[in-house]
């Protein structure tokens, strides 16, 4: 199976894969993300290792089942061969109605056929009130002419 665009990255590619994966996460469909990702694809989220595309479709399954509402921005921060870069920002509640914001930056390594075999991410969060809320769009897709991190200055 391919995944388009393919490595070696471009800047033009490099952000073309960094849109395709912030649009798949805003999806929060755990099987449709997991196909961007190797059979057996290494992750560490925070200090959780999950290893493999049913692994991955669990730990989305529960980080949605907790984190609703949840909406992604990702921005590209740098690319060479086969690895890019990222940083992110998204925004979630919890059941109790507790708003938070989480900032981390992830470590992508792919294979040749675009599928991504290595995920490391770095993650903090902290609760904000729903007034200091940024990410506001319809669930799914952000739209085009909403702004990005770097115009919230994140």
């Amino acid at each position: 199976m391919s995944r388009p665009p393919l490595p070696p990255f471009t800047e033009e590619s490099a952000t073309e894969k960094v849109r395709l994966a912030e649009d798949g996460w805003n999806s929060r469909d755990p099987a449709k993300v997991s196909l961007a990702y190797t059979v057996d694809s290494a992750w560490r989220n925070r200090a959780e290792f999950v290893n493999g595309r049913e692994a991955i479709v669990a730990f989305l399954t529960r980080k949605w089942a907790r984190e609703l509402d949840y909406r992604l921005i990702k921005e590209l921060w740098a690319f060479t061969g086969n690895r890019i870069a990222v940083r992110f920002a998204y925004e979630f509640h919890d059941d109790s109605g507790t708003w938070f914001r989480a900032y981390g930056n992830e470590n992508w390594e792919f294979d040749a056929d675009g599928l991504m075999r290595r995920r490391l991410a770095s993650i903090n969060e902290h609760p904000i009130p729903e007034s200091e809320r940024k990410f506001h769009w319809p669930l799914g897709r952000r739209p085009d002419e909403h702004p990005g991190l770097s115009d919230f200055g994140f």
